[in-house]
């Protein structure tokens, strides 16, 4: 079970752990992995990169009880995406980029830039690619920083219906 004991420090490094192991796992073309790991492998790599690192930064750490959205809690979101689309763009320079299902990996985008023919990447196509990159981070780690630290709290709770017979969900 976790533990909720660590420092904001801590639990950015430990989120930035897991999104690069993600980022790097999505580098490997989907096709070296034999049978139904093609379709599940692959999987497992995009909930490291996108759902799995602000949760369990937002989880880990220790607040108060009454401390539910701080300041801190919201800067968390876009710090960690921050972080993460930094790691993506230097994973993405020098190792290569996030592979579809039935992509295979083309090699380092700085190497790509300098290439001939189908394989040549423009500098215009790696900042729109990073881009969306980026507007994904921000989105789905500020709503999972938000919606864990609320869960968290108890603040998601609610009472229905009103009256003598109660439930509370």
């Amino acid at each position: 079970m976790l533990f909720n004991k660590v420092s904001y420090r801590r639990g950015v490094i430990e989120g930035l752990v897991i999104y690069a192991l993600g980022r790097l796992g999505a580098c490997i073309t989907p096709g070296n992995f034999p049978g139904w790991f093609f379709v599940l492998v692959p999987l497992i790599f995009i909930v490291l990169q996108y759902i799995l690192p602000p949760v369990w930064a937002a989880r880990r750490m220790r607040s108060t009880k009454r401390e539910r959205l701080s300041k801190r809690f919201w800067a968390l979101g876009p710090r960690l995406a921050a972080l993460c689309l930094v790691i993506d763009i230097v994973v993405s320079l020098c190792v290569g980029a996030s592979l579809r299902m039935f992509d295979v990996q083309p090699g380092p985008a700085i190497l790509r830039m300098f290439a001939h023919g189908s394989q040549h990447l423009t500098i215009g196509n790696f900042v729109i690619s990073e881009l969306i990159t980026a507007v994904i981070l921000f989105t789905f780690y500020t709503i999972a920083v938000v919606c864990t630290r609320l869960a968290n709290g108890g603040f998601l709770r609610f009472t229905m219906p009103a009256g003598e017979n109660r439930v509370t969900l």
